[in-house]
């Protein structure tokens, strides 16, 4: 619990129905208000140790954080990370990238946070309706922006891989963007790594996070990527918002 509501959370991954080795990493923290998925990036080395450094620096912030004070750390982990992946990488012979994505989830009060590198996504579920709070750092996204090709056709895009900004990857300081929004009790958010994106579309998406409570949704939302022959690593996190006592 933080604040006037509390949070119901369920996390999984899976390696996908084509890969052995899976580069995705999450962090389910509800008693601190925290959240994420980090997606190695694919055809870059080592994206399983770029994804598990990111977790790892997140598990590691101290809950009881205002959301002012969460933010602030949490940027300055993500830094830090960036830097030290940068640094790993270029003591590689030859050198390497070593880089992943990041989608990270904070709530605070009645409040929560959306920051993101990459082409992870973060959803909200709020009276049936599905909105996509983040927006893709990906070539296909930039496509899209500039009218070159319809927006559905961009998950199945040729190039739909190819991201342009990732936490270990560029030559210039680490960019996160934010977004920020009231908590309303019934709200439902998904995080998730391109796989299950690929896998199911945002019918499939309503339909399933929209479930009864029961069992728990990331288990719905995997099976139903498997079910697809995910080509991915598929990675899921839901949030569950409920009024506090």
């Amino acid at each position: 619990m933080t604040g006037p509501f509390e949070f119901r959370s369920f996390s999984l991954t899976h390696p996908g129905a084509k890969r052995r080795l899976n580069e995705d990493s999450y962090v389910d923290r509800p008693e601190a208000g925290i959240w994420a998925v980090a997606d190695g990036v694919g055809g870059s080395e080592a994206g399983d140790v770029a994804s598990t450094a990111i977790s790892a620096a997140l598990m590691a912030v101290p809950a009881g954080l205002s959301g002012e004070q969460m933010l602030a750390e949490l940027r300055r982990c993500l830094q830090g990370v960036h830097g030290e992946l940068r640094a790993m990488a270029a003591a590689r012979l030859p050198p390497a990238t070593i880089a992943s994505t990041a989608v990270v989830l904070i709530a605070a009060g009645a409040y929560f946070a959306c920051l993101w590198v990459g082409d992870s996504r973060i959803y909200l579920l709020r009276g049936g309706k599905l909105q996509q709070l983040t927006r893709d750092h990906s070539l296909v996204q930039e496509m899209v922006d500039a009218g070159h090709i319809p927006a559905a056709e961009a998950d199945h895009h040729p190039r739909a891989n190819v991201i342009t900004r990732a936490i270990g990857a560029g030559d210039t300081g680490l960019e996160i963007d934010k977004v920020t929004g009231a908590l309303l009790p019934g709200d439902r958010f998904l995080l998730c790594s391109d796989g299950l994106t690929k896998a199911l579309n945002e019918v499939e998406l309503v339909a399933l996070l929209g479930a009864p409570e029961g069992a728990p949704l990331t288990d719905l939302l995997i099976q139903a990527a498997l079910a697809h022959e995910a080509s991915d690593n598929v990675t899921a996190v839901t949030v569950e918002v409920r009024e506090g006592p």
